[in-house]
Protein backbone atom coordinates (compact mmCIF):
# COMPACT_ATOMS: atom_id res chain seq x y z
CA UNK A 1 0.00 0.00 0.00
CA UNK A 2 1.21 3.04 -0.95
CA UNK A 3 0.94 6.64 1.16
CA UNK A 4 1.52 10.10 -0.38
CA UNK A 5 2.57 12.75 2.16
CA UNK A 6 1.61 16.08 0.60
CA UNK A 7 1.77 20.02 1.05
CA UNK A 8 5.22 19.93 2.65
CA UNK A 9 6.13 23.56 2.98
CA UNK A 10 9.41 21.91 2.64
CA UNK A 11 11.25 18.38 2.03
CA UNK A 12 14.93 18.02 2.66
CA UNK A 13 15.99 15.19 0.81
CA UNK A 14 20.14 15.36 0.77
CA UNK A 15 19.72 14.00 -2.98
CA UNK A 16 22.18 16.61 -4.02
CA UNK A 17 25.83 16.09 -6.30
CA UNK A 18 27.04 13.06 -4.38
CA UNK A 19 30.85 14.38 -3.61
CA UNK A 20 31.66 11.50 -1.59
CA UNK A 21 30.85 8.23 -0.26
CA UNK A 22 28.39 5.96 -1.44
CA UNK A 23 27.11 6.80 -4.77
CA UNK A 24 23.61 5.48 -4.25
CA UNK A 25 23.74 6.83 -0.48
CA UNK A 26 23.05 10.33 0.95
CA UNK A 27 24.20 13.27 -1.81
CA UNK A 28 25.16 17.18 -0.52
CA UNK A 29 21.84 18.91 1.37
CA UNK A 30 18.89 19.48 -1.29
CA UNK A 31 15.42 20.40 -0.36
CA UNK A 32 11.71 21.02 -2.45
CA UNK A 33 9.70 23.36 -1.50
CA UNK A 34 6.19 23.14 -2.06
CA UNK A 35 6.58 19.29 -2.15
CA UNK A 36 5.03 15.87 -1.73
CA UNK A 37 6.48 12.35 -0.84
CA UNK A 38 5.23 9.08 -1.83
CA UNK A 39 5.88 5.59 0.13
CA UNK A 40 5.45 2.28 -0.18
CA UNK A 41 7.05 -1.49 0.70
CA UNK A 42 8.79 0.63 3.36
CA UNK A 43 10.81 2.47 0.43
CA UNK A 44 10.89 6.38 -0.90
CA UNK A 45 8.87 5.62 -4.09
CA UNK A 46 8.82 9.17 -5.64
CA UNK A 47 9.87 12.97 -4.28
CA UNK A 48 9.23 16.29 -6.27
CA UNK A 49 6.57 19.19 -6.55
CA UNK A 50 3.37 18.63 -4.97
CA UNK A 51 1.61 19.73 -7.91
CA UNK A 52 3.05 16.60 -9.47
CA UNK A 53 2.66 14.13 -7.02
CA UNK A 54 1.02 10.36 -7.84
CA UNK A 55 -1.96 8.76 -6.73
CA UNK A 56 -1.49 6.65 -3.82
CA UNK A 57 -3.35 4.72 -1.78
CA UNK A 58 -3.72 7.24 1.05
CA UNK A 59 -3.00 10.59 1.67
CA UNK A 60 -1.91 12.89 4.74
CA UNK A 61 -2.66 16.73 3.71
CA UNK A 62 0.95 17.99 5.60
CA UNK A 63 -0.44 21.47 6.03
CA UNK A 64 2.11 23.67 5.14
CA UNK A 65 4.85 21.30 7.50
CA UNK A 66 8.33 20.25 6.88
CA UNK A 67 9.52 16.84 6.13
CA UNK A 68 13.19 15.70 6.73
CA UNK A 69 15.33 12.09 6.61
CA UNK A 70 15.26 10.37 10.08
CA UNK A 71 18.23 11.65 12.74
CA UNK A 72 21.57 8.95 12.12
CA UNK A 73 23.10 8.98 15.86
CA UNK A 74 26.30 7.41 15.23
CA UNK A 75 27.46 7.69 18.53
CA UNK A 76 26.05 6.23 21.88
CA UNK A 77 26.11 4.60 24.69
CA UNK A 78 22.78 3.03 25.60
CA UNK A 79 23.54 -0.27 27.37
CA UNK A 80 24.10 1.05 31.30
CA UNK A 81 22.42 0.79 34.61
CA UNK A 82 21.30 3.10 37.02
CA UNK A 83 21.34 7.24 36.71
CA UNK A 84 24.19 9.44 37.67
CA UNK A 85 22.90 12.71 38.33
CA UNK A 86 24.58 13.09 41.27
CA UNK A 87 27.54 13.04 39.99
CA UNK A 88 26.93 14.37 36.44
CA UNK A 89 30.62 14.70 35.35
CA UNK A 90 31.71 10.94 36.09
CA UNK A 91 32.90 8.63 33.52
CA UNK A 92 32.05 5.32 33.78
CA UNK A 93 29.62 3.21 35.55
CA UNK A 94 31.17 -0.10 35.39
CA UNK A 95 29.86 -1.77 38.39
CA UNK A 96 26.09 -0.79 38.31
CA UNK A 97 26.21 -2.81 35.14
CA UNK A 98 27.78 -5.60 36.57
CA UNK A 99 25.52 -5.56 39.14
CA UNK A 100 22.48 -5.56 36.95
CA UNK A 101 20.69 -8.12 35.39
CA UNK A 102 19.68 -8.56 31.77
CA UNK A 103 15.81 -7.08 32.41
CA UNK A 104 17.18 -4.05 33.76
CA UNK A 105 19.67 -3.06 31.14
CA UNK A 106 17.45 -4.49 28.47
CA UNK A 107 14.49 -2.69 29.91
CA UNK A 108 16.50 0.82 29.82
CA UNK A 109 17.86 0.11 26.89
CA UNK A 110 14.09 0.08 25.47
CA UNK A 111 13.19 2.77 27.19
CA UNK A 112 16.23 4.94 25.61
CA UNK A 113 15.31 3.41 22.04
CA UNK A 114 11.58 4.87 22.59
CA UNK A 115 13.16 8.09 23.61
CA UNK A 116 15.05 8.43 20.01
CA UNK A 117 12.41 7.66 18.08
CA UNK A 118 10.13 10.41 19.78
CA UNK A 119 12.82 12.67 18.77
CA UNK A 120 13.27 11.63 15.15
CA UNK A 121 16.52 9.26 15.95
CA UNK A 122 15.74 6.07 13.19
CA UNK A 123 19.45 5.03 12.81
CA UNK A 124 21.65 4.57 16.21
CA UNK A 125 25.00 2.89 17.18
CA UNK A 126 25.34 1.62 20.33
CA UNK A 127 28.53 0.26 22.21
CA UNK A 128 29.39 -1.63 24.83
CA UNK A 129 32.50 -0.77 27.47
CA UNK A 130 30.72 -0.70 30.26
CA UNK A 131 31.09 -4.18 31.60
CA UNK A 132 34.67 -4.61 30.54
CA UNK A 133 34.69 -8.41 31.59
CA UNK A 134 34.14 -11.09 29.20
CA UNK A 135 30.79 -11.81 30.45
CA UNK A 136 29.54 -8.18 31.09
CA UNK A 137 31.37 -7.23 27.49
CA UNK A 138 29.61 -10.04 25.56
CA UNK A 139 25.50 -9.50 27.04
CA UNK A 140 26.05 -5.70 26.05
CA UNK A 141 26.67 -6.28 22.47
CA UNK A 142 24.07 -9.04 22.59
CA UNK A 143 21.58 -6.74 24.02
CA UNK A 144 22.77 -3.64 21.37
CA UNK A 145 22.14 -6.25 18.69
CA UNK A 146 18.35 -6.95 19.71
CA UNK A 147 17.32 -3.08 18.43
CA UNK A 148 20.31 -1.92 16.03
CA UNK A 149 22.72 -3.61 13.92
CA UNK A 150 25.16 -1.05 14.53
CA UNK A 151 26.79 -2.37 17.69
CA UNK A 152 30.15 -0.98 18.55
CA UNK A 153 32.51 -3.79 20.60
CA UNK A 154 34.36 -1.05 23.16
CA UNK A 155 36.30 -3.44 25.14
CA UNK A 156 39.01 -0.32 25.15
CA UNK A 157 36.81 2.01 26.99
CA UNK A 158 39.47 2.34 30.34
CA UNK A 159 41.52 -0.37 31.83
CA UNK A 160 39.29 -1.41 34.83
CA UNK A 161 40.15 -1.04 38.66
CA UNK A 162 40.85 -4.61 39.40
CA UNK A 163 43.37 -4.56 35.82
CA UNK A 164 45.17 -1.01 37.65
CA UNK A 165 48.48 -2.81 37.87
CA UNK A 166 48.52 -4.75 34.17
CA UNK A 167 47.50 -3.12 31.78
CA UNK A 168 49.19 -5.47 29.11
CA UNK A 169 46.58 -8.17 30.91
CA UNK A 170 43.92 -6.43 29.70
CA UNK A 171 44.91 -5.53 26.58
CA UNK A 172 45.49 -8.92 26.50
CA UNK A 173 42.20 -9.94 27.34
CA UNK A 174 40.88 -7.78 25.11
CA UNK A 175 42.00 -8.71 22.13
CA UNK A 176 41.78 -12.26 23.07
CA UNK A 177 38.66 -13.47 24.94
CA UNK A 178 36.64 -10.43 25.20
CA UNK A 179 36.90 -9.85 21.14
CA UNK A 180 36.07 -13.71 20.31
CA UNK A 181 33.02 -13.27 22.44
CA UNK A 182 31.29 -10.00 21.72
CA UNK A 183 32.76 -9.78 17.62
CA UNK A 184 29.74 -12.27 16.55
CA UNK A 185 27.12 -9.58 17.41
CA UNK A 186 29.30 -6.43 16.63
CA UNK A 187 29.71 -4.82 13.44
CA UNK A 188 32.68 -1.84 14.72
CA UNK A 189 35.33 -2.07 16.94
CA UNK A 190 36.74 1.25 19.23
CA UNK A 191 39.09 2.96 20.85
CA UNK A 192 39.53 5.16 23.42
CA UNK A 193 42.55 6.36 22.28
CA UNK A 194 42.82 9.84 24.99
CA UNK A 195 45.31 10.14 27.97
CA UNK A 196 43.93 8.44 30.95
CA UNK A 197 42.31 5.81 28.80
CA UNK A 198 44.97 4.10 26.11
CA UNK A 199 47.82 5.36 24.02
CA UNK A 200 48.25 5.01 20.38
CA UNK A 201 50.25 1.47 20.03
CA UNK A 202 47.78 0.18 22.60
CA UNK A 203 44.82 1.39 21.03
CA UNK A 204 46.20 0.22 17.72
CA UNK A 205 46.80 -3.53 18.59
CA UNK A 206 43.28 -3.58 19.70
CA UNK A 207 41.31 -2.02 16.82
CA UNK A 208 43.59 -4.46 14.38
CA UNK A 209 42.10 -7.37 16.47
CA UNK A 210 39.18 -6.11 15.50
CA UNK A 211 39.99 -5.82 11.62
CA UNK A 212 41.36 -9.14 11.86
CA UNK A 213 38.03 -10.42 13.00
CA UNK A 214 36.20 -8.60 11.21
CA UNK A 215 34.93 -5.69 12.43
CA UNK A 216 35.68 -2.09 10.91
CA UNK A 217 37.20 0.66 13.10
CA UNK A 218 36.15 3.89 14.73
CA UNK A 219 37.69 5.98 17.40
CA UNK A 220 37.24 8.18 20.80
CA UNK A 221 39.47 10.74 19.54
CA UNK A 222 40.93 14.27 20.75
CA UNK A 223 38.45 14.97 23.27
CA UNK A 224 40.53 15.86 26.17
CA UNK A 225 43.71 16.99 24.64
CA UNK A 226 45.51 17.15 21.32
CA UNK A 227 46.84 13.47 20.65
CA UNK A 228 47.24 10.54 18.27
CA UNK A 229 43.79 9.58 17.94
CA UNK A 230 42.37 11.12 15.01
CA UNK A 231 45.88 10.13 12.73
CA UNK A 232 45.93 6.43 14.17
CA UNK A 233 41.76 6.70 12.80
CA UNK A 234 42.90 7.83 9.18
CA UNK A 235 45.58 5.47 9.15
CA UNK A 236 43.73 2.23 10.07
CA UNK A 237 40.93 3.65 7.43
CA UNK A 238 38.09 4.12 10.23
CA UNK A 239 35.27 4.96 9.57
CA UNK A 240 35.05 7.56 11.91
CA UNK A 241 36.79 9.75 14.36
CA UNK A 242 34.60 10.80 17.39
CA UNK A 243 34.96 13.62 19.14
CA UNK A 244 37.50 15.48 17.64
CA UNK A 245 37.92 18.49 20.03
CA UNK A 246 41.27 19.28 20.07
CA UNK A 247 42.77 19.20 16.53
CA UNK A 248 46.14 20.23 14.96
CA UNK A 249 46.13 21.45 11.42
CA UNK A 250 47.96 18.08 10.93
CA UNK A 251 44.45 16.62 11.94
CA UNK A 252 42.74 18.33 9.75
CA UNK A 253 44.02 18.40 6.78
CA UNK A 254 43.82 13.92 7.75
CA UNK A 255 40.71 14.37 8.04
CA UNK A 256 40.04 16.02 4.72
CA UNK A 257 42.21 14.16 2.96
CA UNK A 258 40.94 10.60 3.80
CA UNK A 259 37.52 8.40 4.19
CA UNK A 260 36.96 8.72 8.32
CA UNK A 261 34.40 11.26 8.87
CA UNK A 262 34.97 13.72 11.96
CA UNK A 263 32.03 13.02 14.54
CA UNK A 264 31.16 15.64 16.50
CA UNK A 265 29.56 15.42 19.89
CA UNK A 266 28.57 19.21 20.95
CA UNK A 267 26.07 17.33 23.80
CA UNK A 268 28.77 16.50 25.84
CA UNK A 269 30.65 19.86 25.32
CA UNK A 270 27.10 21.24 26.62
CA UNK A 271 26.94 18.96 29.53
CA UNK A 272 30.51 19.49 30.79
CA UNK A 273 30.99 22.64 30.21
CA UNK A 274 33.85 22.26 27.39
CA UNK A 275 34.98 23.75 24.38
CA UNK A 276 32.94 23.26 21.35
CA UNK A 277 34.75 21.18 18.45
CA UNK A 278 35.82 23.46 15.60
CA UNK A 279 33.19 22.54 13.13
CA UNK A 280 33.40 25.52 10.79
CA UNK A 281 37.60 25.05 10.58
CA UNK A 282 36.73 21.14 9.79
CA UNK A 283 34.24 22.43 6.82
CA UNK A 284 35.85 24.78 5.33
CA UNK A 285 39.16 22.10 4.93
CA UNK A 286 37.00 19.65 2.93
CA UNK A 287 36.15 17.46 5.98
CA UNK A 288 33.31 15.29 6.26
CA UNK A 289 31.17 16.32 9.69
CA UNK A 290 28.71 14.17 10.79
CA UNK A 291 26.61 15.00 14.35
CA UNK A 292 25.20 12.75 16.76
CA UNK A 293 23.72 12.45 20.29
CA UNK A 294 27.33 10.58 22.46
CA UNK A 295 24.28 9.76 24.63
CA UNK A 296 25.52 8.10 27.76
CA UNK A 297 25.16 8.36 31.95
CA UNK A 298 28.05 10.57 33.08
CA UNK A 299 29.05 13.26 30.38
CA UNK A 300 25.68 13.53 28.05
CA UNK A 301 22.75 11.78 29.23
CA UNK A 302 20.67 13.35 26.40
CA UNK A 303 19.37 11.73 23.21
CA UNK A 304 17.90 14.58 21.89
CA UNK A 305 19.45 14.94 18.12
CA UNK A 306 17.23 18.31 17.38
CA UNK A 307 19.56 19.76 20.65
CA UNK A 308 22.59 18.74 19.09
CA UNK A 309 21.39 20.12 15.56
CA UNK A 310 20.67 23.54 17.80
CA UNK A 311 24.03 23.66 19.25
CA UNK A 312 25.94 23.06 16.32
CA UNK A 313 24.41 26.01 14.77
CA UNK A 314 24.50 27.87 17.75
CA UNK A 315 28.28 27.38 19.49
CA UNK A 316 29.97 25.71 16.31
CA UNK A 317 29.47 28.02 13.63
CA UNK A 318 27.39 25.81 11.21
CA UNK A 319 24.42 26.63 9.35
CA UNK A 320 21.37 24.99 9.51
CA UNK A 321 22.06 23.07 6.07
CA UNK A 322 25.09 21.93 7.67
CA UNK A 323 24.02 20.36 11.02
CA UNK A 324 20.87 19.24 9.34
CA UNK A 325 22.99 17.61 7.01
CA UNK A 326 25.35 16.28 9.66
CA UNK A 327 22.79 14.72 12.06
CA UNK A 328 21.56 12.82 9.14
CA UNK A 329 23.72 12.32 5.88
CA UNK A 330 26.34 12.55 7.69
CA UNK A 331 25.86 10.13 10.91
CA UNK A 332 24.92 7.64 7.72
CA UNK A 333 28.55 8.11 6.16
CA UNK A 334 29.76 7.72 9.50
CA UNK A 335 27.82 4.27 9.66
CA UNK A 336 28.89 3.74 6.04
CA UNK A 337 24.99 3.07 5.24
CA UNK A 338 23.40 4.25 1.58
CA UNK A 339 19.99 3.23 2.48
CA UNK A 340 19.43 6.27 5.06
CA UNK A 341 20.12 9.83 5.65
CA UNK A 342 18.59 10.85 2.46
CA UNK A 343 15.00 10.66 1.21
CA UNK A 344 15.95 10.44 -2.19
CA UNK A 345 13.84 7.16 -4.13
CA UNK A 346 15.15 3.83 -3.13
CA UNK A 347 15.91 4.91 0.42
CA UNK A 348 14.68 3.51 3.53
CA UNK A 349 11.41 5.52 4.65
CA UNK A 350 12.73 6.85 7.62
CA UNK A 351 10.71 9.94 7.89
CA UNK A 352 10.46 12.92 10.52
CA UNK A 353 7.55 15.18 9.99
CA UNK A 354 8.05 18.21 11.93
CA UNK A 355 5.72 20.60 13.55
CA UNK A 356 7.34 24.06 11.83
CA UNK A 357 7.66 24.75 8.22
CA UNK A 358 11.22 24.32 7.60
CA UNK A 359 14.34 22.27 8.93
CA UNK A 360 15.30 25.94 10.41
CA UNK A 361 13.21 25.64 12.85
CA UNK A 362 15.40 23.25 14.57
CA UNK A 363 17.50 26.03 15.74
CA UNK A 364 15.32 28.72 15.60
CA UNK A 365 13.49 26.87 18.50
CA UNK A 366 15.85 25.28 20.78
CA UNK A 367 14.26 22.94 23.33
CA UNK A 368 10.80 22.66 21.73
CA UNK A 369 9.54 19.47 20.81
CA UNK A 370 9.28 19.92 16.99
CA UNK A 371 8.69 16.66 15.73
CA UNK A 372 5.02 15.55 15.15
CA UNK A 373 5.24 12.18 13.24
CA UNK A 374 7.89 9.60 12.94
CA UNK A 375 7.91 6.71 10.08
CA UNK A 376 10.60 3.97 9.95
CA UNK A 377 10.86 1.57 6.89
CA UNK A 378 7.39 3.51 5.97
CA UNK A 379 5.48 2.49 9.04
CA UNK A 380 4.58 5.25 11.65
CA UNK A 381 6.61 4.87 14.45
CA UNK A 382 5.87 7.63 16.84
CA UNK A 383 3.70 10.71 17.12
CA UNK A 384 0.74 11.56 15.17
CA UNK A 385 0.56 12.88 11.60
CA UNK A 386 -2.21 15.71 10.44
CA UNK A 387 -5.34 14.10 9.71
CA UNK A 388 -5.78 12.04 6.21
Amino acid sequence: MSLLLDNLAELVTNDGEVTGGDPEGPGAFASVTGAALVIEAGRVAWTGPARQAPAADRRIDCAGLAVLPGFVDSHAHLVFAGERSAEFAARYGVPAIRAASDEQLRANLHGLCRELLAQGTTTFECKSGYGLTVADERRSVALAAEVTPEVTFLGAHVVPPEFAADRGGYLDLVRGPMLAACAPQARWVDAFCERGAFGADEARAVLAAGQAAGLIPRVHANQLGAGPGVRLAVELGAASADHCTYLTDDDVAALAGGGTVATLLPGVEFSTRSPYPDARRLLDAGATVALASDCNPGSCFTSSMPLVVALAVREMRMTTREAVWAATAGGARALRRGDVGHLRPGARADVVLLDAPSHVYLAYRPGVPLVRAVWRDGELAAGRPPSV
